[in-house]
């Protein structure tokens, strides 16, 4: 049904109705606009946290081949750190099955075999290390040593790595002359116990110099293997360098290490570190 107005209320109609119309409009335009604002302004969701992990020892026994891994209870207390060594041992795992996937169906002589042992170095409030020692046979003369340690600060949540304790490249030449100088030591030490005669032992001594120049350059990479020596106050004293064989020495020589103390790190470690060393 059509109701008609007289031409005067009509027009008072349009003046009344027009107004209402455009505030309405405005209305719906801020509502959107400040919908938007909001909308851009919030925070982007936190990423998921990583799945936990749940370490558990491993033991595999076929005509092809072994694995035999243990992990420490003290890992499971950190997960970042019970990731860092899974991701290890799953990383040596693995290039064992390529290895046992190459041979294709074919038994090996003997069978190819991994055997890794995570143990226990220190825990405390602020510093927790656990060694990784095993060795990886893949066919060959020998075994592929598996020689790796994982430092965890607890109060930082952070692994600690050599590039970030000692960020100025410059300060990595004392420390390799401080490693050299002990594992130089070592050598002669060890080439006169096994009395072996002068012109012999000059040669030895010659070619185990160039092995340990080469493997201590001072370079992190070459210095990323360490664990803390602890004061009975919960301080690190010194640090321990660890050594695989073939970087310092010849294979058969085994793992060798070189301790360097908090007075020759103190002034060469980053300063937010600084406090974790306590010289004796």
């Amino acid at each position: 049904m059509c109701i008609c107005l007289p031409p005067r209320l009509q027009t008072i109609a349009v003046v009344l109705l027009v107004p209402a119309f455009v505030l309405a409009g405005c209305d719906r335009g801020t509502g959107t606009h400040a919908g938007s604002e909001a909308a851009a302004s919030a925070p982007p969701p936190a990423p998921a946290a990583p799945a936990p992990v749940v370490l558990q020892d491993v033991i595999e026994t076929t005509p092809t081949y072994i694995v035999g891994i243990s992990y420490p209870q003290v890992a499971s207390k950190y997960p970042a750190l019970a990731q860092a060594v899974h991701a290890y041992a799953e990383a040596t795992r693995g290039q064992l099955m390529r290895a046992v996937a190459g041979l294709h169906g074919r038994k090996p002589e003997v069978p190819y075999d991994l055997s890794l042992s995570f143990t226990q170095v220190v825990e405390t409030s602020r510093v927790v290390a656990v060694a990784a020692e095993g060795s990886s046979f893949i066919g060959g003369a020998h075994g592929n040593p598996l020689v790796e340690r994982f430092v965890w600060l607890p109060q930082r949540q952070q692994m600690l790595a050599a590039e970030q304790l000692i960020p100025d490249a410059a300060n990595w030449v004392p420390v390799a002359a401080y490693v050299r100088e002990q594992l130089m030591t070592g050598l002669s030490q060890q080439l006169d116990d096994d009395g072996g005669e002068a012109d012999l032992r000059t040669q030895q001594l010659k070619r185990g110099s160039k092995w340990i120049d080469a493997g201590t350059t001072p370079e992190p990479k070459h210095f990323s293997r360490f664990e803390p020596v602890m004061n009975a106050d919960g301080s690190i004293r010194a640090l321990r360098f660890v050594f695989p064989p073939e970087q310092v020495a010849a294979y058969e020589d085994g793992t060798r290490t070189a301790e360097v103390p908090a007075k020759v790190l103190l002034p060469l470690v980053a300063a937010q570190y600084q406090s974790l060393f306590h010289a004796e």
